[in-house]
């Protein structure tokens, strides 16, 4: 049980959360932490809260879906949070109280909107066939699951990193997979010119067909509704049994937008995460910034900014008002099995006051990039791709506005692998040397 940090004599609220995500759950747990308040979660998709990022792995054979589930099913009860699994169909923010599809009105004193995000759409034809499909919920790996069997080749159209996450997933079963990439590079809009082409690189060498600059243009059936074939914007057919829209997302507010709740592309909010109606807050995918957090997007939809909003909207409900604050950008992800981190800001293309250093090892599998500013060398971000650096040494260079000369000599302290895999700080610091020489 969490130690509740308010008096026993404390008034009770209910808090209502529609979305069991980890902005969702996080906020559960945090607003028990502080209160004794009457805690309700809403969600259609699943019983309990369970591991969205882990979903590929239950496919891959690697755990059971189980397994994805950080906490035992007797912690809700335990710890008197009240799970609904249904589907939130209206929201009356006068009543202050929510509809549900089980014909159920629920009140609320504070409400929590975690709504979470779909995948897109294009209205390509075909796209609503059988087998066509993106990967995002539980359902979506059921789905997978029951396709896979009959499937000997699948498209995935998009360049992120759920598409290359799908194109892993298959091809552990041997399935034949073609991605259709329509930049220039694989993900490109994120990643500069030499990152982007190693990992061309690295997927080809896994037997992925990748095509770059081809788009989708049509989605072809079979005589029951199932996929069959697309149709490439360069009119090629290409024969599949199932295609993967990895196209980015969208956040599930059609409903919200119904209750006079302001919106954008997502549920507007101010720094405390409230939205325009009274009790209201907003968080996570859904969750839209009304203005963007420094040089961050005002829509991220991120796992750890998630967390942290659900740790923040907790503290504000409880009766301690904090704003958001993410700190600085960091990510990391999988490439196949090149492992990619990220911290502060590496555009796809440098900006004006921007200089950086880029090493890459000979094999074509791990990569650094710093960025600095031009005139006094203070670090603006880093790439690093196949050799982890241990997060709070990163963050810190951030925070001390520290110089990639200053980042270089520390690179041995925050290197992260493990005792006997090859270093190679020597080497990296010699040609930032030579790159300073020449300049």
């Amino acid at each position: 049980m969490f130690e509740n940090h308010n008096k026993d004599t404390a008034p009770m609220e209910h808090v209502v959360i529609i979305g069991n995500g980890i902005s969702g759950i996080t906020a559960a747990r945090h607003v028990r932490k502080l209160s004794r308040n009457k805690i309700t979660v809403i969600s259609e998709e699943t019983d309990f809260f369970f591991s969205r990022t882990a979903l590929m792995y239950v496919y891959m054979g690697h755990m059971k879906f189980e397994h994805t589930q950080p906490y035992e099913n007797h912690f809700w009860d335990k710890n008197d949070i009240q799970l609904v699994k249904d589907r939130a169909t209206s929201i009356n923010t006068q009543e202050q109280s929510i509809s549900i599809a089980k014909g159920m009105d629920i009140k609320y004193d504070h409400l929590i909107l975690a709504t979470g995000s779909s995948p897109n759409k294009f209205g390509w034809p075909g796209q609503d066939l059988d087998a066509v499909q993106g990967l995002y919920f539980k359902q979506d790996l059921e789905s997978m699951e029951k396709w896979s069997p009959t499937t000997k080749r699948a498209v995935i159209v998009g360049g992120g990193l759920i598409g290359i996450e799908m194109a892993e997933m298959f091809r552990t079963r041997n399935i034949e997979v073609t991605m259709l990439v329509r930049e220039t590079n694989f993900w490109n809009s994120v990643l500069p010119t030499e990152e982007a082409k190693m990992i061309n690189r690295h997927i080809a060498e896994h037997h992925i067909d990748l095509r770059l600059e081809t788009e989708l243009k049509e989605i072809l059936s079979d005589e029951n509704g199932r996929a069959k074939a697309v149709i490439t914007n360069t009119g090629e057919q290409i024969d599949c049994e199932f295609v993967g829209l990895t196209v980015g997302v969208h956040p599930n507010i059609e409903f919200v937008k119904n209750a006079g709740i302001e919106s954008n592309r997502g549920i507007l909010v101010n720094r405390k995460l409230e939205t325009s109606a009274p009790h209201v807050y907003a968080i996570g995918d859904c969750a839209e910034q009304r203005e963007a957090i420094g040089s961050r997007r005002a829509l991220e939809q991120v796992w750890y900014t998630g967390r942290m909003m659900g740790e923040t909207v907790a503290q504000t409900i409880c009766g301690n008002p904090i704003e958001y604050q993410p700190g600085h950008w960091f990510n990391s992800a999988k490439f196949l099995d090149i492992e990619y981190q990220t911290y502060g800001w590496v555009w796809a293309k440098r900006k004006e006051e921007e200089d950086d250093f880029y090493w890459e090892h000979h094999k074509g599998k791990k990569c650094i990039r710093i960025v600095y500013h031009k005139d006094n060398h203070t670090l603006i971000g880093i790439n690093v791709f196949g050799i982890r650096l241990r997060h709070e040494i990163c963050d810190q260079w951030l925070r001390q506005n520290a110089t990639v000369e200053q980042v270089l000599k520390e690179l041995p302290q925050a290197n992260f692998d493990p005792e006997f895999y090859a270093k190679h700080e020597k080497e990296i610091k010699a040609a930032f040397n030579q790159k300073m020489a020449i300049a």
